[in-house]
């Protein structure tokens, strides 16, 4: 195991600087994911640290050791990419041990290797196929075992599920965890697709623009968000938010707007509240209380049902809120009808505040 250690990383390419000042710290043997949009600069990261895009600034370490001139093949590094890029000709056993072979190890040593990787994925049956007579979920499992032969100390995963369908998603995602305990390496991986960041990563790191947002656990992150661009991002339905002014009232720390008041005095803030700030609430849809009798929690006010949308084990529930469409999420079986009115209320003990101008949790 490995770890791997980014100091002011800056990557400009044609010109654009696509990354400015990155540091990032992986453990070794931890499961990292880089999440962001299209285009934040997550795999250009990490392509930077397999060493096929070179550095403007900066340094890689890779195991205590400075990597960031080193050549892909001395990086001690396995990446599996999007796209499976397996040898139509080969068939898996030699698609799985073609770098290997080149490499001159061992037939013993790249037999042990090619049957520990395919018992873990269950390949045994496939090996003599080739790649035209196998499911794309099957091919994905070949790109990921030519990895694991190699016995890296650290494996970069490049949205390597994007291509496949959700049930698949679903089944390799567990797959891909479970490869992870059994083989104790460091790995990082990159998605847009928040549920796979946040069923398989240790700690994320979610990116904008080339710079990372915020670095901690899921949990964290999900329920503390560091700024609006990290509360909006996850959840689905994304975080409520409510514009409005923050101020003393009375010894009370108070959030209002033209239609709500909420007493926020509980809230952990980073630093004292003085004076009246411009301020955005959010709060997740999975802390809204709906009903039509009483409701639990702060803040009830009255809203119109506008849309239900049913997902099984709960519905969404969407309210006109004076023109602001608020989202609840519904576990019971509540009968709720459209068009008519209901109350709402927040779970003010889970709420986020940010700073109305900076966008940053207060």
């Amino acid at each position: 195991m490995s770890n791997v250690a980014i100091r002011n990383l800056q990557i400009q390419l044609g010109g654009n600087k696509v990354i400015e000042s990155l540091n990032l710290d992986v453990k070794a043997g931890e499961f990292v994911v880089l999440l962001g949009p299209s285009g934040c600069g997550k795999s250009t990261l990490l392509h930077s640290i397999a060493g096929l895009i070179d550095t403007s600034a900066g340094q890689i370490e890779i195991g205590g050791k400075d990597m960031t001139w080193a050549d892909p093949k001395d990086r001690g590094i396995a990446l599996v990419f999007q796209s499976y890029a397996l040898y139509p000709t080969m068939n898996v056993e030699a698609n799985m041990s073609f770098g290997l072979r080149i490499n001159g190890t061992p037939k013993a040593e790249i037999t042990r290797r090619v049957t520990r990787a395919s018992d873990m994925l269950q390949l045994g049956p496939l090996l003599k196929r080739k790649p035209a007579n196998l499911s794309g979920g099957q091919r994905q499992r070949v790109a990921i075992g030519r990895a694991i032969v190699r016995e890296a100390d650290v494996m970069l995963f490049d949205e390597p599920l994007s291509n496949l369908d959700a049930k698949l998603r679903t089944e390799l995602r567990r797959e891909l965890k479970q490869l992870h305990k059994q083989l104790g390496a460091t790995m990082i991986y990159v998605t847009h697709d928040q549920v796979e960041a946040m069923t398989l990563a240790q700690r994320m790191a979610v990116m904008k623009g080339g710079v990372v947002q915020q670095f901690d656990t899921p949990d964290v992150i999900y329920n503390t968000p560091a700024n609006l661009f990290v509360a909006t991002f996850l959840g689905s339905p994304g975080m409520n938010l409510f514009k409005g002014t923050l101020e003393q009232q009375a010894g009370k720390a108070i959030f209002s707007n033209q239609h709500l008041s909420v007493d926020v005095t509980g809230y952990p803030f980073k630093q004292p509240l003085t004076g009246k700030h411009d301020c955005v609430l959010g709060v997740r849809p999975e802390d809204i209380d709906v009903g039509y009798g009483d409701v639990a929690g702060s803040a009830a006010v009255r809203a119109s049902v506008s849309l239900i949308e049913a997902m099984g084990a709960h519905r969404v529930v969407w309210l006109d809120f004076h023109g602001t469409q608020v989202a609840g999420i519904v576990q019971d079986q509540l009968q709720i009808e459209t068009e008519k009115d209901i109350n709402l209320s927040i779970r003010t003990n889970r709420i986020s505040l940010f700073d109305g101008a900076s966008e940053q949790r207060l």
